[in-house]
């Protein structure tokens, strides 16, 4: 297995949003089919172009991507066929190594991102509304450890 993290290239976005949309139906079951549709035209032309994107990628695939606006993790996504692989932590890691500190939004009801950050070592901040879907969204922190 040849794993490498590397920046994210224009000619990535298919395998990426190949990803995005394998993860999110499993993690995200309540999100509608047209909250969808709009979120993969936003990928593209809004998200991408603002955020520093990075991908995972093995044996020549992208199998994950992580999207940091500052410090915040905007997203990340692990092709389901390779969560609980390690390419998650690689693109956390990835992450911490560029920006130390991290905060992150999770929805409550998703289980699969909640254990991830949990295990990361992220810590509860605060909770608010997700204003489209009505879900509880919960915003996480993760601090470097100060030596």
């Amino acid at each position: 297995m040849n794993r490498t993290v590397r920046e994210y290239q224009a000619d990535d976005l298919q395998d990426l949003l190949a990803v995005w949309e394998s993860a999110t139906r499993l993690a995200h079951p309540f999100l509608t089919d047209d909250f969808l549709d709009q979120e993969r035209r936003n990928i593209p032309e809004l998200y991408l172009p603002n955020a520093e994107t990075w991908v995972v990628e093995q044996d020549q695939r992208v199998i994950g991507f992580i999207a940091l606006l500052g410090n915040e993790v905007g997203a990340i996504f692990v092709d389901p066929l390779h969560q609980g692989t390690g390419a998650g932590r690689a693109l956390m890691d990835q992450a911490r190594e560029l920006r130390g500190n991290l905060e992150v939004e999770v929805f409550a009801v998703n289980a699969i991102g909640r254990r991830f950050y949990e295990r990361y070592g992220f810590q509860p901040l605060s909770e608010s509304i997700h204003e489209p879907t009505g879900k509880t969204l919960l915003r996480l922190q993760f601090q470097t450890a100060i030596t």
